[in-house]
């Protein structure tokens, strides 16, 4: 294990995987596998971060129910820490993924995610001495009810000098959010799709959101897919990386493994090139599975 620790703070559900090999027939039958376990962007980071032997501790909210047990016993047997505050008589978020090889569609119930609770980070990120750096999911600052403990999570890591990423999260609820870029300010890595990348920066090529994407954080990634990702670091410069080409079976988790792998990289002293090629292997290693862990 790395003796470096990450704090990665988040959503934890409990995904419902719908693979499909075709489209969905509206009114009818849909020949497809179903899979229930671990999901939530910050979770499914902190599982991959794990496997990369980095160590990691989730700070999220939960459910006081079953599933919420289950997903955090799922997360430890993986070799993740767990500041998990567990809310009486609040349901474990869940999300049905509509997955297929090249794309997935969520719908979405955040259930405790949304009750991220301050006091509750904040305490969280003082109790981990040893952390060097906060991962932060976009989706607690996309939503008014997480929103305090996402900010919370970023204070608490600028007072106790860790470096800080956020990862965009999703095109869809950043549209409803106007000032996401004012929220995460200052942030030392902004990860976003291209999806995201447009909405915030507007359209261009990957380069030129990254160098509008500049104004808000130290450092911008933006992932293109099977297009690769570009880096546009501190000093200006752009970086890139070619995607690792492998056969695809779900893209569930993939952009949380590339994330994991990128920030495993450039925590141990990578580069932006290295660490992008360590995001993509990690990324490719998701999608060549079912499911969005590990």
């Amino acid at each position: 294990m790395s003796a470096l620790r990450i704090l990665v703070v988040g959503d934890l559900v409990t995904d419902v995987l719908v693979t499909r090999a075709g489209a969905v027939v509206p009114g009818s039958d849909t020949e497809a596998e179903i899979r229930i376990g671990g999901g939530g962007q910050a979770a499914n980071t902190a599982a991959w971060l794990a496997h990369a032997g980095v160590a990691a501790t989730l700070i999220a909210a939960a459910g006081d129910d079953l599933a919420g047990q289950q997903r955090v016993a799922e997360l430890n047997a993986a070799g993740v820490d767990c500041a998990v505050r567990h809310h009486p008589g609040a349901a474990t978020g869940s999300i049905v993924v509509l997955s297929s090889a090249g794309d997935r569609t969520m719908i979405t119930d955040r259930g405790a995610a949304l009750l991220l609770d301050p006091v509750d980070v904040q305490q969280a990120v003082k109790a981990a001495p040893q952390s060097v750096h906060l991962h932060l999911s976009g989706y607690p600052l996309l939503h008014a009810g997480s929103r305090p403990g996402g900010l919370a999570a970023l204070a608490a890591a600028r007072e106790r000098g860790l470096t800080t990423s956020v990862d965009a999260a999703s095109a869809g609820p950043l549209r409803a959010v106007g000032d996401f870029l004012e929220l995460v300010r200052g942030v030392d890595v902004l990860l976003c799709n291209a999806d995201e990348a447009e909405v915030l920066a507007g359209p261009g090529s990957a380069g030129e959101q990254a160098g509008v994407l500049r104004t808000y954080a130290k450092n911008v990634v933006v992932k293109r897919g099977a297009h690769g990702a570009v880096w546009r670091s501190s000093d200006g410069r752009l970086y890139s990386s070619a995607a690792v080409r492998v056969p695809s079976i779900d893209a569930t988790g993939a952009g949380d493994a590339f994330a994991a792998g990128l920030l495993a990289a450039w925590l141990g002293g990578k580069g932006p090139e290295a660490a992008l090629r360590a995001g993509a292997e990690m990324g490719a290693a998701a999608v060549r599975k079912i499911g969005a862990r590990p």
